[in-house]
């Protein structure tokens, strides 16, 4: 299943930028802007550089960090619109938000193991996946 239905890398969509610093340290956030229907949204993440990280590794140590802070958020991002049965999708730099259709719904996946039949006869008893969790419509999960 494609969550993410877009021209470009993910990580072409994100906007990068640092917060004033304070006595813990330097502050980043990492930006991904979208439109929900006709509205501006974003997804954010922080990472942080500590002054004792700073000190002990320079400035070398911020590409590693944020190479992390990518990873980390392309990860949730694609949980995200697992859990909420929606997808990323667009040409525009600014991509949209959509709920996935009825038919693009993933199927039970069939495993070399069991016959078709015996697939079938589990999948009508089987509960939902459990790591997917039921969110309102209305709440949004990160702020």
């Amino acid at each position: 299943m494609t969550y993410i239905e877009l021209p470009r890398a993910l990580e072409d969509y994100f906007a990068f930028a640092e917060i004033d610093p304070t006595r813990n340290g330097r502050r980043f956030a990492i930006n991904l802007p979208y439109f929900d229907g006709d509205r501006l949204d974003r997804l954010q993440w922080w990472y942080h550089l500590s002054p004792d990280q700073e000190e002990r590794h320079g400035e070398a140590i911020l590409a590693t960090l944020r190479a992390q802070a990518v990873q980390r958020f392309r990860k949730h991002i694609e949980r995200w619109l697992q859990n909420t049965g929606q997808k990323l999708y667009g040409a525009d730099p600014i991509p949209r938000i959509a709920p996935l259709t009825a038919s693009a719904a993933p199927s039970a996946p069939v495993t070399e193991e069991a016959p078709p039949a015996a697939v079938e006869s589990t999948a009508e008893t089987a509960e939902p996946d459990s790591n997917v969790l039921p969110w309102p419509a209305d709440k949004v999960a990160n702020g």
